[in-house]
């Protein structure tokens, strides 16, 4: 149950924030209701995830890897819910997404792609727990520009899943939408 009132004022941003949450997924996100208290947070958020969505220097696949690996490191079952079916909407692999869990014993991932979830969960350890090796395995696959990005993008997921984590919410049934494949 969420820790935050669900239904915040009705304010021009928030019936904007509304409209478009409606329009791009089908329901209002938790987390818009949530940041509706305040229309401050809610726009600066918007301004930032609208920037986010620009970022096209690292691989879709490794990015999307990297922040599910984030997000289930936290335990954050609304971000884990919504990424799995935001990411296969946008052609990720379903079967991949679905295993990162699981992803030390899934059969379904490169030596790159495991790499990438070591070290979403590296960096998402408190403290930090990446290593110079690691970093190293990386820059042999990905450049200034790819490594910087899968950072910011952990770091980005680590303040969604933080947000929604302690604000108590939890998946709102977007993968109950997804086609599970065969």
């Amino acid at each position: 149950m969420a820790r935050i009132s669900l239904d915040p004022p009705r304010t021009l941003v928030y019936r904007l924030a509304e409209w478009y949450s409606r329009r791009s997924f089908g329901v209002v996100a938790d987390p818009l209701a949530a940041m509706g208290h305040n229309p401050r947070v809610l726009l600066t958020d918007a301004r930032f995830e609208t920037s986010l969505a620009r970022w096209k220097k690292l691989d879709p696949t490794l990015k999307a890897l990297a922040v599910m690996a984030s997000a289930v490191s936290i335990g954050c079952s609304w971000c884990v819910d919504f990424g799995y079916w935001e990411t296969t909407h946008r052609g990720i692999d379903p079967v991949k997404m679905r295993d990162v869990p699981r992803w030390r014993d899934s059969a379904v991932y490169t030596d790159l792609e495991r790499q990438v979830m070591a070290y979403a969960e590296a960096v998402t350890a408190t403290p930090p727990a990446v290593t110079d090796e690691m970093v190293a395995d990386l820059r042999r696959h990905l450049d200034d520009a790819e490594l910087v990005e899968l950072t910011m993008m952990v770091a980005v997921e680590n303040v969604r899943s933080r947000f929604n984590s302690s604000l108590g919410l939890t998946s709102q049934g977007f993968t109950d939408r997804c086609e599970i494949p065969a």
